[in-house]
C-alpha cells in the first residue's frame, strides 16, 4: 500500500506536466533529444471500428487510389509483401544503394527535405518507405505529388531521457504507458526541382485520439468513447522525417545533425482579409513561390485533399468537407457533411506580397460557402 501512496502524487504531477508539454521550448528540446530513439509501434493489423470522421478525412478520391494488386501480382490487397523477383522492388533496392545528399530546410515548425535524387526515384522510394513502416496506401496522385496512408494505431514509446524524470519513474513503477490511444496517418508531398533532377519532400502527420464522453454517467446515459483530432506531436513527425531521410539515402548520424541544426528560413506572415464577392482572401507577406509552397503545406496540415493543381496559373483545386452548420473545424463529428470542390488562386502583388482568393467551382456561391471561406482561411492561417 505504501508504494501506491508514493506513486499517486507523482502520477498527478506527471499528468499536469503532460498537459504542459505544448510549451515551445520544452517540446523543441524533447524533439531534438529523441531523434532516432523514438519507438513507433504501429499495429498494421489493428482495426479501428469506432472512428467517425468526415469523408475527406477517411475516404480520399478513389479514382487515382493506389492498389497493390495493380502493381504486384499474387498478393492480398492490404498485405505488404514483395518477392525479390518484383521489378519495382529491385529498382527501389538499386536506388537505395546510392547515397544521397539531403538537406533539411526549416521555417517555424516546418521541416522539409531537399533530396539530390530524381523525382521519379524519390517517388518510388517514398511509397516503399510508407509500406515498410506498416501503412497501407489510402490514396496516391502522382500528378499532384501526394501519397497518403490509412490510419494505424500507434503506441508511442519515447525514451526516458525525453519524457522527463517523473514520468519515467511512473512508467517503470507501473509498467504502463500514460499515453492515450492514438491513431496516425501520413501524407508525403513531393515536388520536382531543377526539372526533376532534385526533389523537395514534405511529410505531414495527422493524428486522432480516443476520449471518453459523458464520463461517469454509465452506458445507459451515454458514456462512450469517440475519436477526436489530436494536436500534432512534433516528436513523432520529426522521427518519421528522420527515418524517411535515412531511407532516401541519408547518413544516419549526419541526418540527425542536419535536422537539429537546420537553418531557420524567414517565417511566413499571413492574415485573413475580405476578398471579392463576399469571400475571404489570404494576404501573405512573401513572394509567389514561397506563398505557393506555404499554402500547400498548410493544406497538408489541415488534412485537406488537393485534388488538382495548376502550377502555371498558381491555383489549387481542393475537395473539402464542411458541415451543414458553421464551425466545421470545431464540429468534425456527428454532423451532416457536404463535400465541395473549391479553387484557391494565388496572385503576386509584388516581390514581397501575395494574395490567395477563394472561389466556388460549382458557381453556386451560397452564403454558407462564403462563410466557409473565412473559416477555411482562418484554419490555414492558424498553422503559421
Amino acid at each position: 500500500m505504501m508504494k501506491f501512496f508514493f506513486i499517486v502524487p507523482f502520477f498527478l504531477i506527471s499528468l499536469t506536466s503532460c498537459f504542459s508539454m505544448g510549451g515551445k521550448d520544452e517540446t523543441s528540446q524533447a524533439e531534438s533529444d529523441s531523434i532516432g530513439n523514438v519507438k513507433l509501434n504501429y499495429y498494421s493489423n489493428k482495426t479501428v471500428t469506432s472512428l467517425t470522421i468526415p469523408p475527406d478525412l477517411t475516404s480520399p478520391n478513389q479514382e487515382k487510389a493506389f492498389k497493390l494488386s495493380e502493381f504486384v501480382s499474387g498478393v492480398q490487397e492490404n498485405y505488404i509483401s514483395f518477392t525479390d523477383s518484383d521489378n519495382q522492388v529491385k529498382e527501389a533496392q538499386s536506388i537505395l544503394r546510392i547515397p544521397a545528399n539531403i538537406d533539411v530546410v526549416k521555417s517555424g515548425q516546418r521541416r522539409w527535405l531537399i533530396v539530390d535524387k530524381k523525382t521519379n526515384n524519390v517517388w518510388e522510394l517514398a511509397r516503399s518507405f510508407l509500406k515498410q513502416q506498416g501503412f497501407a496506401i489510402k490514396s496516391i496522385n502522382k500528378e499532384v505529388g501526394i501519397i497518403e496512408t490509412d490510419y494505424l494505431e500507434n503506441k508511442l514509446d519515447v525514451p526516458d531521457q525525453s519524457v522527463g524524470l517523473i514520468r519515467s519513474m511512473i512508467r517503470k513503477a507501473t509498467g504502463q504507458s500514460y499515453a492515450l490511444p492514438t491513431i496516425d496517418k501520413y501524407r508525403i508531398r513531393i515536388e520536382p526541382l531543377e526539372g526533376g533532377e532534385k526533389t523537395e519532400v514534405h511529410l505531414s502527420l495527422t493524428s486522432f485520439h480516443e476520449i471518453v464522453i459523458n464520463q461517469g454517467k454509465g452506458v445507459e446515459e451515454g458514456e462512450n468513447t469517440i475519436w477526436q483530432p489530436k494536436e500534432k506531436d512534433l516528436t513523432v513527425e520529426t522521427e518519421m522525417l528522420y527515418r524517411l531521410m535515412v531511407f532516401l539515402g541519408g547518413d544516419t548520424a549526419e541526418s540527425i545533425e542536419k535536422i537539429k541544426l537546420a537553418a531557420e528560413e524567414n517565417q511566413i506572415s499571413i492574415k485573413v482579409d475580405d476578398g471579392f464577392n463576399g469571400y475571404a482572401k489570404l494576404v501573405i507577406k512573401a513572394n509567389l513561390a514561397d506563398s505557393w509552397d506555404s499554402i500547400a503545406w498548410a493544406l497538408d496540415q489541415k488534412n485537406i485533399l488537393i485534388e488538382d493543381k495548376d502550377v502555371g496559373a498558381k491555383a489549387f483545386y481542393i475537395f473539402s468537407t464542411r458541415t451543414s452548420e458553421p464551425g466545421f473545424f470545431d464540429k468534425l463529428f456527428d454532423e451532416i457533411t457536404i463535400q465541395k470542390k473549391y479553387q484557391l488562386q494565388l496572385k503576386s502583388l509584388d516581390t514581397k506580397l501575395t494574395e490567395v482568393y477563394f472561389s466556388d467551382v460549382s458557381e453556386e456561391n451560397l452564403e454558407e460557402t462564403r462563410a466557409y471561406s473565412y473559416e477555411l482561411f482562418k484554419a490555414l492561417a492558424s498553422v503559421f
